[in-house]
């Protein structure tokens, strides 16, 4: 074999393994040999071997049977290491902190990752009724504040190129048609932040603001309220606090 050809190879191994890892850590749970091998498409043979490998590693686990797999726990310390050394998500603690004071309610950070946006950091609601996050949630740019946000930064054109034309709806109010989308994002730029309608969960209003510290943006800051808590004057506090934050964050990350 050549030099060309095992490098090649290398390269085909470290894609598989890099996209098995994936396929993991967007299906939560444990999955069959089978299932894996319907999602991911490698060859079964190939696939085992390299599921072996990394189990052995560390990377997945199985069940009690050695049937099943998931993802393991060395892919949580690789996130974690992630968010513990990135400038911007400790630049934001203190933002975050008066953002969730100043409105009570849930308040992420969350960072632009191709047609999605990814939860880096949050602070939950100070209300018993109050929406479910973590660090680690992704979630389409589409139906999310946060999403939208990120995007009005871009132009329409590098936006067509990030989405299809027909988008999936996750509620009944998600917008699922692309140029609809992209008439919204001129409205987004012209008022300063974007609001996600319960298009992601029902019952759910988030309102988002992009943090204009590179151009386009990649990080953005949420509030999610409960529609049933959300009155005229509550809705102009988180607008204002967030706008407060956005200001806050843009300052304490301007040299980064």
């Amino acid at each position: 074999m050549s030099a060309a050809e095992t490098g090649g190879a290398q390269v085909k191994s470290a894609v598989r393994t890099v996209e098995l890892l994936e396929y993991f850590a967007g299906s939560p749970g444990m999955h069959t040999l089978a299932a894996v091998q319907e999602a991911v498409g490698y060859p079964k043979s190939s696939l085992y071997m390299l599921l072996r490998t990394l189990v052995e590693l560390g990377w997945v686990e199985t069940d009690a049977t050695g049937t099943r797999y998931g993802i393991g726990v060395r892919a949580l310390l690789v996130g974690t290491s992630y968010i513990d050394g990135d400038e911007v998500v400790a630049a934001a603690r203190p933002t975050l902190d008066r953002l969730a004071d100043d409105t009570t309610e849930t308040v992420p950070l969350a960072r632009l990752d191709g047609a999605n946006v990814v939860h880096l950091a949050t602070r939950q609601a100070q209300h018993h009724l109050r929406p479910f996050t973590r660090v680690g949630r992704r979630l389409p740019v589409h139906s999310t504040a946060l999403g939208k946000a990120l995007l009005a930064t871009y132009d329409d054109e590098r936006v067509r190129e990030l989405l299809p034309g027909t988008l999936p709806a996750l509620t009944e109010h998600t917008i699922t048609d692309r140029e609809k989308l992209i008439d919204e994002l001129a409205a987004i730029r012209a008022q300063g932040y974007a609001v996600d309608r319960e298009e992601n969960t029902l019952g759910l209003r988030c309102f988002g603001v992009a943090v204009p510290n590179r151009t386009p943006a990649r990080d953005a800051l949420s509030c999610s309220v409960p529609a049933a808590r959300l009155t005229p004057a509550h809705e102009q506090t988180v607008k204002d606090a967030l706008f407060d934050a956005r200001d806050r964050l843009t300052l304490a990350t301007r040299t980064l």
